[in-house]
């Protein structure tokens, strides 16, 4: 029955229907996006930037600005380069310099305990020879001879004396200080004065074998073999003669 009266309905009043049609749905569609549209949160507008403060044209003057670097001349390199030469040459005349001294202080070290030692001479009994403070060089060995100075051991002491007498010598010594070598005056022109000072042995006396007779040149004060608590000394207390004095400078060289 309805499929009848579609087919009776004129043409214009199908297209007047079907257009009616698309009207309301159209219409059902905008309300719908509208509902949706008014549902949906609102986004924030973002705020607007605000500008930047500008430097003022006096600030902007004063700010230095950075030279560009600028690459080194041929001549600055060339100096530069002679100055590290140099720089280097010096630490390595320097390090030998070093070295050299080194070998040199040790050198002397060895020389001055086994070859040639040196004394500081301490007290009087050497006046006026050889005077307190004096720096001497001796020469170990034993092979002295009548008026040499020698330096020997005595009680963990070093002393300094004059060669006398030998082995088997006979020394005399009268009041006055006169000194005979198997009867013959001894010629001491190193004295400054005569004296017998300390002498507590029988005289004459005759040097035991093996040993040596000392004396100081200043007689009358100094302590030797003349009395018994030095007595006379032997090869094994004998450190050398001294053959030189270094110090002081007025007084550089060799000793007799």
């Amino acid at each position: 029955m309805s499929e009848n009266r579609y087919l009776e309905e004129p043409r214009s009043a199908r297209r007047k229907r079907k257009r009616a049609q698309k009207d309301r749905a159209r219409d059902r569609s905008r309300e719908v996006s509208g509902r949706e549209r008014r549902a949906a949160p609102r986004e924030r507008a973002p705020a607007p930037r605000q500008p930047a403060p500008q430097e003022s044209p006096q600030k902007r003057r004063r700010t230095p600005q950075k030279a560009p670097a600028q690459l080194p001349t041929a001549e600055q390199i060339q100096t530069e380069l002679s100055r590290e030469r140099n720089r280097r040459s010096f630490g390595r005349a320097l390090r030998s310099t070093i070295y050299a001294l080194v070998v040199v202080a040790a050198v002397a070290v060895l020389v001055a305990v086994f070859v040639l030692p040196v004394f500081r001479i301490y007290g009087t009994s050497m006046n006026p020879t050889l005077t307190e403070g004096n720096i001497v060089v001796s020469v170990k060995g034993t092979d002295l001879k009548q008026g040499d100075l020698v330096v020997f051991y005595y009680e963990n002491k070093v002393l300094v004396k004059r060669y006398i007498a030998g082995p088997g010598q006979w020394v005399d010594i009268d009041d006055s200080g006169n000194v005979y070598v198997d009867g013959e005056l001894l010629d001491e022109p190193y004295l400054s004065e005569k004296a017998l000072g300390e002498c507590d042995i029988e005289l004459p006396y005759q040097v035991p074998d093996g040993r040596i007779f000392v004396m100081g040149d200043h007689r009358s004060t100094s302590v030797d073999s003349r009395s018994t608590s030095v007595g006379c000394i032997s090869e094994e207390q004998l450190i050398g003669k001294i053959v030189f004095r270094v110090w002081p400078l007025p007084e550089f060289g060799p000793v007799n």
